[in-house]
């Protein structure tokens, strides 16, 4: 039967710093199962576990989407990632390449049944997080709102322009070419404005009449 390939990944933030308590680390409990897997090293000094911008980390996982590794080993998930979004989003890439994924201190192997519970359990919390990030932005934009903000894309701030070519019997592109604007900013000016009103596609998106 053809030996297992396993990817190590080791991350420490400065240059200064050493990965071979994580190396020792993971060394020993692979000798403990068996210690008969083909062991590929990928290294990042330097570099923030929220900047997942790395090159040994890119390398590692363009070597798992072209199925060169079947189990990638960490001393702690952190090592991976610290942000939780990033983390659950690798996990479930090489879930779906069908690699494995174990981390030694936090104890997870997604080779066992309780390994893939924990990355359930992991999984809801990173949906919570998202759904209060998502509450506390609505509730920015309530206040915002309420406090008088302008919230969304800025207008043009030529609509009394617009407004008055259009009624010299300008088209919408002249009057883009004319004011230096798109003629999606024209025709959305002239809708704000009543000017214009939006005809509907079959898709039920809005249909520029640039010649009208």
């Amino acid at each position: 039967m053809k030996s297992k390939t396993v990817a190590v990944y080791l991350r420490v933030s400065t240059d200064e710093q050493s990965t071979d308590s994580q190396r020792l680390e993971i060394k020993r409990y692979l000798e403990a199962r068996g210690g008969d897997e083909n062991v590929k090293v990928y290294e990042d000094k330097g570099f923030t576990g929220t900047n997942v911008d790395r090159t040994a980390l890119k390398q590692l996982l363009n070597d798992c989407r072209q199925r060169k590794v079947d189990v990638v080993v960490c001393f702690k998930m952190d090592r991976l990632c610290r942000s939780l979004k990033d983390l659950i989003s690798i996990l479930n890439e090489l879930t779906e390449l069908g690699i494995a994924f174990i981390s030694i201190k936090d104890q997870i192997d997604m080779t066992t049944s309780h390994g893939r519970l924990m990355m359930h359990v992991i999984g809801a919390f990173a949906e919570f997080e998202a759904s209060i990030i998502r509450e506390r932005v609505k509730a920015g934009i309530s206040v915002a709102r309420q406090k008088g903000k302008r919230i969304g894309r800025k207008t043009c701030g030529k609509d009394e322009e617009v407004t008055q070519l259009r009624s010299e019997g300008q088209t919408l592109r002249q009057i883009s070419s004319k004011l230096g604007i798109s003629v999606c900013a024209v025709q959305t000016a002239l809708t704000r404005t009543g000017v214009l009103k939006p005809q509907k596609k079959s898709g039920g998106q809005a249909d520029v009449i640039l010649n009208t």
